[in-house]
């Protein structure tokens, strides 16, 4: 650390281009660089170079969690930085951001929907044994330094889980570019054209991948419960489609399935209401993003971005992914167009006050915190 500005290496392995961590982390970057600060990557082969262009990367090899935690740690040493930040689970590092949330907490809540031969079979897979030994070193081990959780959901379960100390958990909440998602009546005409939408057509948005966690059968359930002519719902991410295709339905192409959209702004722009009924999700980005974009959204206790919203004020916050009927009847309270329009300036005033900007603030002053015990660490090992 020289002249009050930080080398700082993040370590993310995997791509994809809607990834909300991956998009996360090209944020934070950007605000890191932005503020004159160094920013590095350690990633897998298939990160584009073309997608990291705030500094270094260094490549990994290894695709696999304990490969890439294995290599990470080889390599350290050769990082020559101030602070090490992973948003991925690994052996040790400064700082660990548990954006991705608790594995072991997922699995729990993954279980409710599990037949007893599933729950067998799902035991005896090696990723998600490795994926555990890895979240017992960072938390239990104590291999991560400190750790930043985006949800009061999260940090409870680290600490209940793994007895990791309270203290040395930092909330900072997931922020995003407040200008992009700004609402813009002529790309929401020219989305809705595009998306061969109809003026009195109420479209209904699902976004995300992992469609299991975030409950999409759920969403398709609550949708057919309503029975709406009018209602379309738009999902977008990567996925099969195959197995969530509609019952019945008077309409033709009811649910549209996306794919996997890069940039999501049209579509949020398109949309009216935005549904993610997760099964577990430490704070989901793209519920942020349609809250900036005016959207009421409908989620789930078990998505930590219910936190931060008011019930039938800023969307719906259901008890449980697999309430179809409570699903249903929050889709029909906010079908209301004119609910929609006097929520809107109340959804975007309460997404302001999570802007990227925000959140850099945060994430720097930890890794400062960071940098400066390590640097001192390191003295008196030199001392000695």
């Amino acid at each position: 650390m020289s002249n009050g500005k930080l080398t700082i290496t993040f370590a993310r392995r995997g791509y994809s281009p809607s990834g909300g961590a991956e998009a996360y982390l090209k944020r934070l970057a950007q605000g890191v660089v932005d503020l004159g600060h160094e920013a590095r990557l350690v990633a897998t082969d298939d990160w584009p170079t073309n997608e990291w262009s705030f500094g270094s990367i260094t490549r990994v090899k290894a695709n696999s969690a304990i490969g890439f935690a294995d290599e990470l740690k080889t390599t350290r040493p050769q990082l020559s930085c101030d602070v090490l930040m992973s948003l991925e689970r690994v052996w040790c590092c400064n700082v660990y951001r548990a954006g991705d949330g608790v594995h072991q907490a997922w699995l729990n809540r993954r279980r409710r929907f599990e037949m007893p031969l599933q729950r067998f079979v799902r035991s005896l897979n090696r990723n998600h044994r490795d994926i555990l030994q890895l979240e017992e070193s960072l938390f239990a081990r104590g291999g991560a330094g400190r750790v930043i959780a985006n949800s009061e959901m999260v940090k409870d379960e680290i600490v209940d889980l793994y007895r990791y100390p309270a203290d040395k958990i930092d909330l900072v909440r997931n922020g995003v570019p407040l200008d992009r998602f700004r609402s813009d009546p002529a790309l929401r005409e020219k989305s809705r054209v595009d998306l061969k939408l109809k003026p009195d057509e109420v479209a209904l948005l699902f976004a995300g991948s992992g469609w299991e966690r975030k409950g999409l059968r759920f969403a398709i359930e609550a949708f057919e419960l309503c029975r709406d002519r009018k209602l379309r719902l738009l999902v977008a991410g990567r996925g099969d489609a195959r197995g969530y295709k509609p019952k019945r339905f008077f309409t033709e192409e009811p649910i549209r399935f996306l794919g996997e959209v890069a940039d999501l702004r049209p579509i949020y722009a398109a949309a009216d209401i935005f549904i993610l009924p997760s099964v577990y999700d430490p704070f989901s980005n793209a519920c942020l993003e349609a809250l900036a974009s005016g959207l009421p959204v409908i989620t789930t206790r078990d998505n930590g971005f219910s936190e931060i919203i008011e019930n039938d004020v800023h969307g719906s916050i259901v008890d449980r992914s697999s309430d179809s009927a409570a699903l249903r009847d929050a889709i029909q309270f906010w079908s209301d167009e004119w609910r929609r329009a006097s929520a809107r300036s109340i959804t975007t005033e309460r997404a302001s006050q999570f802007d990227i900007a925000i959140n850099v603030a945060a994430t720097l002053k930890i890794l400062f915190q960071s940098a400066a015990s390590s640097s001192l660490s390191r003295g008196s090992i030199r001392k000695n």
